[in-house]
């Protein structure tokens, strides 16, 4: 696990540590009372919407803010007082933050240049051709910044950070800049980055598939708090509570009111009265009859098929019709809409619909789902 309480034992050791971190400007807090623990060579992220503390959680790290209350660590030695750059990190901007009137060689050489005392000349451009050799830029070097791509620049921006060997690499939104595609490639360069270098990567960002994609661990932040943390997989597989399953993922909601509950399931009378069965997270709380809560199913679990059609392993067909159909090329996204259950987003894999053309906008459907596809999940 990336993150763990305060109040629990652990023997795995954190380059990065929080304990009871609270973060004021004036009346708002920013970082409310947060314990977290990110483990030696691990790819950690924030995620979570703009306001919600990721940021200036970061921040605390690089020292570009200081704890209100509670203590910040940094392999195992509190760094609280310590100004940014006497601490053993270095952060990559949003917009990379590159000189301009420098070459490639200048700028990934810059922080070395600031040591004192200052390494020998030869040893500082040993050091700049190790670290364009370990982003793949080799033989860029008196280039100039203009010169390059989004995507090199980046990359540079990433060799500037690492050639100073720091405890652990800050990302602040790396990737925002770039174009879709580009972003991706990025993606996949910066898993392969930090496998190799092996050491602490941090990333900040409000952007789910970018956080599930490259993240060892995840941390849910909502004003200032932790809501949830855990694996990529664990996030999407058992959110705590709504917020968790619509921030990550795409999630149909049913509303109702829970009419009866087992330690496994739980049934829910829907708005349009109808009684839907969910499973519970492992761990959790059986909901009190007659407490609002609602059946969370993802779109890629629902089946789509012909208005006649029929699915004895169904926990329950939905009659509906399709509203509109976005074609993905491996997917197609199907809005349906439905009496009593409003507008359903399913995804119909392309290898389902090989040996046809899918549905149209107008075409009557049915949508199903397995039982144990469904959550039951409360919005706290």
């Amino acid at each position: 696990m990336g993150l763990v309480s305060q109040s629990s034992t652990t023997e795995c050791e954190f380059d990065i540590e929080f304990r009871g971190v609270t973060k004021r400007f004036d009346d708002i807090v920013a970082v409310d009372d947060i314990s977290l623990g990110v483990e030696r060579g691990a790819f950690f992220s924030f995620l979570g919407p703009s306001g919600c503390g990721k940021t200036t959680s970061l921040r605390l790290i690089a020292g570009f803010d200081q704890p209100t209350e509670g203590k910040v660590f940094i392999g195992g030695e509190s760094v609280v007082g310590v100004p940014s750059h006497k601490r053993p990190v270095n952060m990559v901007f949003q917009q990379y933050a590159l000189f301009p009137h420098m070459n490639v060689n200048e700028n990934i050489g810059y922080g070395l240049r600031q040591r004192r005392p200052k390494p020998a000349k030869q040893e500082v451009l040993k050091r700049v051709d190790e670290t364009l050799e370990m982003v793949r830029l080799s033989g860029y070097g008196k280039r100039r910044v203009w010169e390059l791509s989004g995507g090199q620049q980046q990359r540079i921006a990433l060799a500037r950070a690492l050639i100073n060997r720091p405890t652990c690499l800050l990302l602040d939104e790396p990737l925002a800049a770039l174009d879709r595609k580009l972003r991706r490639e990025m993606q996949i360069e910066l898993q392969t980055l930090q496998r190799d270098v092996g050491i602490t990567f941090i990333l900040v960002t409000h952007d789910q598939e970018e956080a599930l994609s490259m993240s060892d661990n995840i941390c849910i932040m909502r004003e200032g708090k932790i809501i949830q943390s855990g694996s990529p997989r664990k996030l999407y597989d058992e959110p705590v509570n709504k917020y968790v399953a619509d921030f990550v993922g795409k999630t149909n909601f049913f509303n109702g009111e829970v009419v009866e509950s087992t330690d496994v399931t739980v049934s829910v009378k829907s708005d349009s009265g109808q009684v839907l069965t969910g499973m519970l997270i492992k761990g959790a709380t059986a909901p009190a009859n007659k407490s609002k809560a609602s059946v969370a199913v993802r779109p890629e679990m629902i089946s789509i098929s012909a208005a006649d059609a029929t699915n004895n392993s169904a926990n329950i067909a939905i009659q509906g019709r399709v509203l509109n159909r976005i074609f993905l090329g491996e997917h197609s996204e199907y809005l349906i809409t439905t009496e009593g259950f409003g507008d359903v987003l399913v995804l119909s894999p392309k290898s389902i619909e090989s040996n046809n053309q899918g549905f149209a906008p107008g075409d009557n459907v049915s949508i199903s789902w397995k039982p144990d596809a469904a959550l039951v999940l409360g919005d706290t």
